[in-house]
């Protein structure tokens, strides 16, 4: 043995004596038991501070900065709300609105909206999977006869599987009136006809040589799944006219029909379901409160409060919600000052994201921001965090790699989480 070989030696028995006294020990896994998801994405940027995080009143006429509404008491002691989420107020025992979640990407919505569905920045070299695709990857549908995956609004690359494939994908709708027109049968096609192609296709596929190309794998796998959800018993989930007129009332228009639609969907086995309130916006500018778009923010909130509160009453009375969890996300927050337009720009450094059921030790809120939302006084969650948090509810695990070809991608990049939410 020369000294490079004896030194190096050396140091490695050292190290391996010396490392149980100074390593810390590895926390155990945290593993939930929800099966679900139900993830309803606010676009445009829910205004923390209006909303879950209400801080002193302010006035947008003299520029004061703070809450534009009144705030009131919840079911959790010393917990506040917006005056407008009067219906939700009663059930926050059974949600904790994370109050200090936070970004770097810039305060733009597109790159915002990428870091809230992925967990990461852009890259130009891998294109990264979203929180439904890698759930999806992880936990696949929980019956043969659902779809894994379903987005209820308009298809985003932020939400699709990146380098996961194909089979990590969803399935679209954008009106909550029918099913997926890709999944009906065009007009003038009969069953019978449907029936003969469909024997022609697996006699085809039967002959072909065995394929090895991932991309041809996936799209077999796509077709064999399409045809499977597009006979009745899957297309009746779309039947709203199913429910009583009262639960229709109560969920609201068409985002709380969306809602209405992903209990279904859950009962039908979807695993994740995300529903975009992004149609029929009350205020004209949607959760993107500049300028005058404030004026009707309180509209908006309160048919956030009816859908949102009635999703997780009709859950529960179903015995859902313990095997549901449902959040509340957007792309970033909104600063406590006004614009001179009197109403809010974008804030990532600190905002709130709402978790809900799924079997958690629910508290009301966690984190603590500032006397006015402004910046995170303590238990800061990282966006990797919150998804640790999501993986962790549903019994993944959230330390574990996935794959881009043999560049292993850690599942949250690192995150960690809430340990207060799990018993």
């Amino acid at each position: 043995m020369n000294r490079r070989q004896f030194i190096a030696s050396a140091g490695a028995v050292m190290g391996a004596r010396l490392l149980p006294a100074f390593a810390a020990p590895e926390a155990a896994l945290l593993k939930g038991k929800a099966e679900h998801v139900i993830s309803i994405w606010l676009g445009g940027g829910m205004s923390q501070i209006d909303t879950f995080d209400p801080k002193r009143l302010g006035d947008p006429q003299t520029k004061k900065a703070g809450s534009y509404y009144q705030s009131i008491g919840t079911a959790v002691s010393g917990v506040s709300v917006c005056e407008h989420l009067s219906k939700l107020a009663p059930l926050m025992d059974r949600v904790t609105a994370v109050r200090s979640v936070y970004h770097n990407v810039i305060d733009e919505h597109a790159a915002a909206s990428n870091r809230m569905h992925t967990g990461r920045a852009i890259s130009g070299t891998v294109t990264y999977p979203s929180l439904g695709s890698i759930i999806t990857h992880e936990r696949g549908a929980v019956t043969e006869g659902a779809p894994p995956y379903v987005v209820i609004g308009y298809p985003n690359a932020t939400r699709g599987p990146g380098f996961l494939g194909a089979k990590a994908g969803y399935l679209y709708l954008t009106e909550t009136g029918r099913g997926p027109a890709g999944l009906s049968l065009p007009e003038g096609l009969g069953a019978e006809r449907a029936a003969r192609r469909e024997s022609l296709l697996s006699a085809l596929q039967q002959n072909q040589p065995k394929a090895e190309d991932a991309r041809l794998l996936d799209y077999d796998t796509a077709i064999g799944q399409s045809l499977r959800l597009s006979g009745p018993d899957f297309n009746r989930v779309f039947r709203l006219d199913e429910e009583s007129a009262n639960l229709r009332t109560d969920y609201g228009g068409e985002f709380g029909q969306r809602c209405l639609l992903a209990r279904r969907l859950v009962e039908s086995g979807v695993r994740f379901i995300e529903v975009s309130h992004n149609l029929n916006f009350l205020n004209g500018s949607g959760w993107d409160v500049h300028n005058v778009g404030i004026l009707k923010q309180h509209e908006l909130i309160r048919e956030l409060d009816s859908a949102l509160s009635t999703l997780l009453v009709d859950l529960e009375a179903r015995h859902l919600l313990e095997k549901t969890l449902v959040m509340v996300s957007s792309e970033f927050g909104r600063p406590p000052e006004f614009d001179s337009g009197g109403g809010r720009g974008h804030q990532a450094k600190t905002f709130t994201c709402v978790l809900a059921g799924g079997g958690l030790r629910h508290c009301g809120a966690y984190g603590q921001t500032d006397e006015l939302s402004k910046s995170i006084v303590s238990d800061p969650v990282s966006v990797p965090d919150l998804f640790a948090t999501v993986h962790a509810a549903l019994g993944i695990d959230y330390r574990r790699n996935l794959y881009d070809g043999d560049r292993p991608v850690p599942i949250t990049d690192g995150g960690v989480p809430i340990t207060q939410l799990f018993s």
